[in-house]
C-alpha cells in the first residue's frame, strides 16, 4: 500500500505528479527544483536554487514525518557539471554525518530553466 504525499510549504508541482509517494516505510521524493514556494519562481544563480530545492526536499520529507537523516539515496541533476564544487559545498550542509549515496548527472535541460534538481529516497 502506497501513499501521496503533499507538502503544503513546498512548491506546488510543474506537472501530473506528487511530491513524494510513501511506499511502506520508503519514501520516494519527485525531483525539487530550486522554486520559491510562495511566487512559484526559480531562485536566482544555481547556488541558491540549490539551496531552495534543498530545503524544498526538507519540507517533503517533514510532510512524510521523515527529515534529511533518512535519506538513503538521491539524484543530481545539474545543467552545468562545472556547477559540480560549488553544489558539494552545499549539499554537504545538509547532509552531514554519514552522506547518503548519490548520483550526479549533466542534463541538457531543466523543467522552467532551472540549474538544480535533486530526488530522493528515504527510509524511516
Amino acid at each position: 500500500m502506497n501513499k501521496t504525499i503533499t507538502a503544503s510549504n513546498a512548491p506546488a508541482a510543474v506537472g501530473p505528479y506528487c511530491h513524494a509517494k510513501l511506499a511502506g516505510n520508503t519514501l520516494y521524493t519527485s525531483g525539487q527544483l530550486g522554486l520559491i514556494p510562495a511566487t512559484g519562481e526559480l531562485a536566482q544563480g544555481v547556488e541558491a536554487q540549490a539551496t531552495q530545492a534543498l530545503e524544498n526536499l526538507k519540507a517533503v520529507l517533514a510532510a512524510a514525518g521523515m527529515d534529511m537523516a533518512d535519506v538513503v539515496k538521491t539524484t543530481v541533476f545539474l545543467a552545468d557539471m562545472n556547477d559540480f564544487a560549488a553544489i558539494n559545498t552545499i549539499y554537504a550542509q545538509y547532509f552531514t554525518g554519514e552522506a547518503p549515496a548519490r548520483s550526479c548527472v549533466q542534463v541538457a535541460a531543466l523543467p522552467k530553466g532551472g540549474l538544480f534538481e535533486i530526488e530522493a529516497v528515504a527510509v524511516k
